[in-house]
């Protein structure tokens, strides 16, 4: 290990991506894995004790996604250096991770050559989103953004409930639900509920 290494922490839920991960960083000049967390708390909790220069955070682990522990990260390090490394695509994902504090978004099935030039180029202060990203990106920006409501019925209708169960849940009558269903709908530009949920998982707006 050398001091003028750039220091990585990896985050992700799965061992072997893990792995795989930590074996291209520490064969590649100038770089090293400080750490692995296999959950968004521990991410926190050894983004602290290593205090690393760069880390690689997926999206969805347990007990804290990635989203809320950038957010948590970069509230008690304003400066840290955090690159999303996901299989999600969609814009909301990446609405999300970048407005969360990332300063790249990549693609799991980007090449060994793109992760290390990610790491370098987010190390040395850039920004680093492919141009496949930055157009999902400008997607996400130009399209008409749903309420927190209608975020809540919406995953509700993902989860294949009526909307007098959605009333019940949200505690609002029926008659508002049916408002806030139609907005979704001219907001998704889809003519139904089912389009407007598949979209909406296409999208990462909802999951499953």
């Amino acid at each position: 290990m050398s001091d003028t290494n750039i220091r990585v922490l990896i985050a992700d839920d799965h061992p072997v991506v893990r792995s795989g991960l930590a074996m291209i960083i520490d064969c590649s000049e100038g770089i090293e894995t400080v750490a692995e967390a296999s959950t968004g708390v521990e991410a926190v909790e050894l983004f602290r004790q290593h205090q690393p220069d760069v880390v690689l955070m997926d999206l969805k682990m347990p007990e804290m996604g990635g989203v809320e522990a950038i957010a948590a990260i970069r509230r008690e390090f304003s400066d840290a250096h955090i690159i999303v490394l996901t299989t999600y695509d969609g814009d909301e994902d990446i609405y999300r991770g970048l407005s969360a504090g990332a300063r790249g978004y990549l693609l799991k099935n980007v090449t060994h050559q793109t992760l290390v030039d990610g790491i370098r180029r987010v190390h040395a202060g850039q920004k680093y989103i492919p141009p496949d990203v930055g157009a999902r990106l400008a997607e996400r920006m130009n399209s008409p953004q749903l309420t927190e409501r209608e975020r809540q019925v919406l995953l509700l209708l993902t989860e294949g409930k009526s909307n007098q169960e959605i009333a019940d849940a949200l505690h609002i009558s029926e008659g508002t639900i049916k408002f806030h269903v139609n907005g979704i709908l001219r907001k998704l530009n889809v003519s139904d509920r089912t389009q407007a949920v598949l979209v909406a998982l296409k999208r990462g707006i909802t999951n499953l």
